[in-house]
């Protein structure tokens, strides 16, 4: 399931929905994004961030992260259930951004397809982030640590 939204969301609700506890799945593995209030991350940006602001495509990125999604399940089809619930909009340091649940009959599936959905989403996601800082606004540029974090789940290294 994906779900791309502008409202807060209340993590350990969204895991203890996710997690099915039928005896069908095994392991559950999440990763939680945050909003960080430190190191800005764009050129000539100085100070702690005040806020985070994502802009994105409605249509473009929901459908985006369904492929992503797609590729996931296509790779360990062991896979039981997934969610990711990104958010867009103003955002406040301290605040959730991302959910990656994924949930299998054993561990492996899980912790690997959740590696690999948050490597895509940070580099495949059409997301723009903008850091607030004493400075102003400022656009936050990829990174090359991103690209090479996603650059592992290349067909060749992962099958």
């Amino acid at each position: 399931m994906i779900r791309v939204q502008a409202e807060p969301f209340d993590p350990g609700a969204e895991i203890a929905a996710f997690t099915d506890t039928s005896g069908r799945v095994g392991a559950v593995a999440t990763f939680l994004g945050l909003v960080r209030d430190h190191h800005p991350q764009s050129p000539g940006a100085s100070g702690p961030v005040r806020a985070l602001t994502l802009e994105h495509y409605p249509g473009m990125t929901e459908r985006q992260l369904r492929a992503l999604e797609d590729e996931a399940r296509a790779r360990w089809p062991a896979l039981a259930d997934v969610l990711v619930i990104h958010r867009h909009g103003h955002m406040a340091p301290g605040e959730p951004i991302v959910l990656v649940c994924t949930a299998s009959a054993h561990r492996a599936a899980a912790l690997e397809a959740c590696a690999f959905l948050i490597d895509w989403l940070k580099t495949r996601a059409p997301f723009w982030k903008r850091e607030d800082t004493a400075d102003g606004a400022h656009w936050v540029e990829a990174k090359d640590a991103d690209d090479a974090a996603a650059a592992r789940w290349t067909r060749s290294e992962s099958a």
